[in-house]
């Protein structure tokens, strides 16, 4: 208990909109420049699965060159590293870190050894650099089923915000078959999401891999939401519009949020501490999923704009 207690000290506070992560691969010169215009919360320069292993070290500075001379505003910006057991993922810290990215995704998460490994050595490179240390987020991927069966202890480690969801990997590594309603990943979504939210993180849904069914995308968005997800990784500029608009609440429910967030603000100036809405209680929790609702309902009114 001690232990995971002093963990938890270590993590960052992070409560950015995420509801698309673009995955952008590291190879690809025409869209790492243009990266930012595709309209994503958050962006994962990739530099494992979809690279092949003779162009590795092409990407890795490519995705380095980028980071250093690009703006990409107020965009989340991430590098999905090579795994751990690689000769790569070493050299992608030491190349990637000092261009001073928002977070490192890390793929085939097991064990919680494999996030304090990461976090020691991103604590070096940042010493060296003369960077703050531990400002750079761990995101870990979870690709396996002793991935799942750790969650609980993945999602308590240092500089973790974020933990996504690595359908394709996961469902090859439990022999499921991979369909496009994710009915086999429902257990494993459950627990990836409680965990996160036991530990106040997001979870993130897998990607959706037909580009070419838009409402399907949103359908299964929908879901995830319902769910508990907070966002869901795309692989396609063009998935970004129908998961937004999933993403979006009805008139209804921001009419509700509001109603709550603004008699919990009246609570607090009055001195009260109940609040009562339409003759229900409603306690803090309830405020909070109010308060995420609106903050998606903004950041969709201001991409329609």
């Amino acid at each position: 208990m001690k232990k995971k207690e002093a963990i938890n000290k270590q993590k960052i506070k992070d409560e950015r909109l995420r509801r698309t992560r673009l995955y952008v691969p590291g190879n690809n010169p025409a869209m790492v420049q243009n990266a930012s215009i595709y309209g994503a919360d958050s962006l994962i320069f990739d530099l494992e699965d979809s690279i092949p292993l003779n162009e590795k070290d092409a990407a890795r500075y490519l995705v380095r060159n980028a980071l250093q001379n690009l703006d990409f505003s107020k965009i989340e910006v991430t590098v999905r590293i090579n795994s751990l057991e690689t000769e790569y993922c070493l050299k992608d810290l030491e190349a990637i870190i000092p261009t001073k990215p928002d977070g490192i995704l890390l793929p085939k998460t097991e064990l919680l050894e494999d996030v304090l490994t990461i976090d020691k050595e991103l604590a070096r490179i940042e010493k060296e650099n003369n960077l703050p240390i531990g400002k750079i987020q761990i995101m870990p991927i979870i690709e396996s089923a002793l991935g799942v069966l750790n969650i609980e202890k993945i999602a308590s480690g240092p500089r973790v915000t974020v933990i996504g969801l690595g359908g394709e990997d996961l469902t090859a590594d439990i022999g499921a078959k991979r369909t496009k309603s994710g009915k086999e990943l429902e257990y494993i979504a459950s627990r990836i999401i409680l965990a996160c939210a036991a530990n106040k993180i997001q979870a993130i849904d897998t990607v959706f891999t037909d580009i070419n069914d838009p409402q399907g995308l949103f359908e299964i968005a929908k879901k995830a939401i319902e769910i508990g997800f907070q966002g869901k990784s795309i692989i396609h500029p063009s998935q970004v519009e129908p998961v937004h608009r999933a993403f979006m609440p009805t008139e209804i429910e921001i009419a509700k949020a509001e109603k709550i967030v603004n008699a919990y603000k009246d609570s607090i100036k009055r001195g009260l501490g109940v609040i009562s809405v339409d003759g229900r209680m409603i306690d803090l929790p309830v405020v909070i999923r109010s308060e995420r609702i609106l903050k998606r309902a903004k950041a969709g009114l201001a991409t329609d704009e």
